[in-house]
């Protein structure tokens, strides 16, 4: 399905390139019954027009992803190059190199290239999380300066023989950790997200809370990655940006 998603689209760029010779062909027939020079027609209207569409494309190669997105609000003929999917795809392979976490909603088979990169960029961005999040990722679980001596001399991490502890949210609300966690000791531990909003729909209060402990603040990094954290500890989403079938909501959540 894909190879003839492909084979269609190759096409169609060949049926508009052939457009827009004939146009330019036309376009020169009539300067030169007019005493117009190639030169002179060719620059005198729209470049898409006078360069062709493939060399206007290889132009917008060379250009970042919000110089492309603002050519496609020149022309229909200007959206017709800028919003192409082989124009889009090595911006989105970028966009995605290095990120800890890659959104779900770019898995959606409908949406072009370009509207992939603009949910990608617009999820990066998102600050309220959501069960997805905390369900789809292991969280590295740490003690912070402020916690009680006791507790950080449990933590190998604060001690340095042996890795963070880990720590899973499940979809059914329960919270765990790995087995022979010192820290954890067995108890029963569940969690809830807790959203509030003012009038006009701006987020007031988002946070995680862990049975009746301290709230837990969120936070997003710039490599897409989330922090739950307070004064006496914090979790940090590990990276699984090559995990299968990706990570969070499947639709947007602003």
């Amino acid at each position: 399905m894909a190879e003839r998603k492909r084979k269609r689209a190759a096409e169609e760029w060949e049926r508009r390139k052939r457009g827009r010779r004939r146009r330019r062909m036309r376009m020169e027939w009539q300067g030169e019954r007019q005493g117009l020079g190639k030169r002179q027609v060719g620059w005198a209207g729209d470049p898409v027009e006078a360069l062709g569409e493939e060399v206007m494309g290889r132009v917008m190669e060379l250009l970042d992803a919000r110089s492309v997105a603002r050519c496609t609000a020149v022309s229909r003929a200007w959206r017709g190059v800028a919003a192409d999917d082989r124009l889009w795809a090595p911006k989105c392979a970028e966009l995605m190199a290095g990120k800890a976490h890659i959104p779900r909603l770019t898995l959606i088979r409908t949406g072009s290239k370009l509207s992939t990169y603009s949910m990608a960029i617009m999820d990066g961005k998102r600050s309220r999380i959501t069960k997805e999040d905390l369900c789809d990722h292991a969280w590295e679980y740490r003690f912070t300066i402020a916690a009680p001596e006791y507790w950080r001399n449990l933590d190998p991490s604060w001690k340095h023989t042996g890795p963070p502890m880990r720590r899973y949210f499940h979809p059914d609300g329960y919270h765990s950790a790995d087995p022979h966690d010192a820290v954890w000791g067995g108890h029963e531990c569940t969690y809830t997200v807790i959203t509030s909003f003012v009038g006009d729909g701006r987020i007031r209060e988002h946070y995680v809370r862990i049975n009746r402990w301290p709230q837990l603040k969120v936070s997003r990094k710039d490599d897409w990655s989330w922090e739950l954290s307070n004064h006496l500890y914090r979790y940090n989403s590990i990276p699984d940006a090559d995990k299968k079938g990706c990570t969070g909501p499947l639709f947007p959540v602003w």
